[in-house]
């Protein structure tokens, strides 16, 4: 047996000598090591960016993109999309735990790991449904978790699926809460997805309302909720990836005014000036999308002399789990608004 490895180097195939999310192929045997945790997998929350290419390659066929997600998990020990390298996450069930590991954790326990997909071994041995309003995937499969993984227990007080949709974009909202401070402009790109939401709400927390939060949504249909939420001070439906059309939408929503931060949360490609064009020198931009081609953004940032400090949408910050529960907690209009969208009988 392989020396197992706090970051899973034990499971990796090839290419050798690189962790688990960089690599090709992943020893995804359900064996569970010393330091790991074997779970039984109920639902994968697929990336928003991963689930749309998916969805568009396999023409919204079902029998198609459930092929496609088997071949990917067969082929790499892992769900990580060969297009945009993304994953997503799991809800499911312990099933065991190895004995080395001193956790707050047990047989049974409802989980949601909050380390991505893409550097997960994960063994599919039959997807019953895609629900292709959630993103999401509902599975009999297993998956292992590394001691250097991070997860959450479900918690009592809020329904399964609910609690998926949202920690699968818990970093960008807990993220939003460390950069936005009172009086600030704030411009969110993708404002009515479940991450756009988040971030909004939590934006208009932090700014208070002596700063300005803009939403900008891709189609006039996904503006009610946003507009029930009552955190933006202004709406903007637009094709984020045109950033000139943004740009002056934006400058006539604002008067002129820059931002101070701006959130990308969209999840097609082709948007990184779209995010920098409208923001200050000195402003922020955050880019949780993993559509986003970091390359374009540091030349196009470059070729307009902008000196924004731009940053990788980490999905990890710390307390990024309740912040981000806490926020449905708190705000019935959002939490009526994920159980809408989300939620289902359980």
């Amino acid at each position: 047996m392989k020396t197992p490895s706090k970051y899973g180097l034990h499971r990796v195939v090839e290419p050798l000598g690189v962790l688990p999310q960089s690599c090709d192929k992943l020893d995804n045997t359900m064996i569970c090591y010393d330091n790991e945790i074997l779970v039984d997998v109920k639902t994968l929350n697929i990336d928003s960016a991963s689930f749309t290419q998916i969805e568009h390659a396999c023409q919204n066929d079902e029998e198609k993109m459930k092929k496609m997600i088997l071949d990917i998990v067969k082929i790499r020990g892992k769900m990580q999309n060969p297009i945009t390298g993304s994953g997503g996450m799991f809800l499911g069930v312990v099933k065991e735990i190895g004995k080395s590991l001193k956790i707050d954790l047990a047989k049974g326990d409802w989980i949601a790991s909050l380390v991505s997909l893409s550097l997960t071994p994960l063994k599919i041995h039959e997807i019953k449904r895609i629900d292709f309003e959630k993103d999401q995937v509902e599975v009999d499969a297993e998956a292992i978790l590394f001691e250097s993984g991070i997860y959450a227990k479900i918690p009592t007080d809020l329904p399964k699926n609910i609690v998926l949709s949202a920690l699968d974009v818990a970093g960008a909202p807990a993220q939003v809460q460390k950069l936005v401070s009172h009086g600030d402009n704030v411009l969110i790109l993708g404002a009515s997805g479940k991450s756009g939401l988040l971030c909004s709400y939590q934006a208009r927390k932090s700014t208070g309302e002596s700063g300005m939060v803009i939403g900008v949504i891709n189609d006039v249909s996904q503006k009610s909720d946003l507009e029930k939420l009552g955190v933006c001070d202004h709406i903007l439906v637009a094709d984020a990836t045109n950033p000139m059309d943004v740009f002056d939408k934006v400058m006539k929503a604002s008067i002129g005014e820059l931002m101070d931060v701006t959130i990308n949360v969209v999840n097609v490609a082709n948007t990184e000036m779209t995010s920098i064009l409208p923001t200050k020198d000195e402003g922020v931009v955050y880019f949780f999308s993993m559509a986003t081609s970091f390359t374009k953004a540091a030349l196009g940032a470059e070729g307009i002399k902008k000196e924004t400090t731009m940053m990788i949408g980490n999905g990890y910050t710390a307390g990024h789990a309740e912040c981000t529960l806490n926020l449905l907690r708190e705000s019935k209009t959002l939490y009526e608004i994920f159980a809408k969208r989300y939620g289902k009988e359980e």
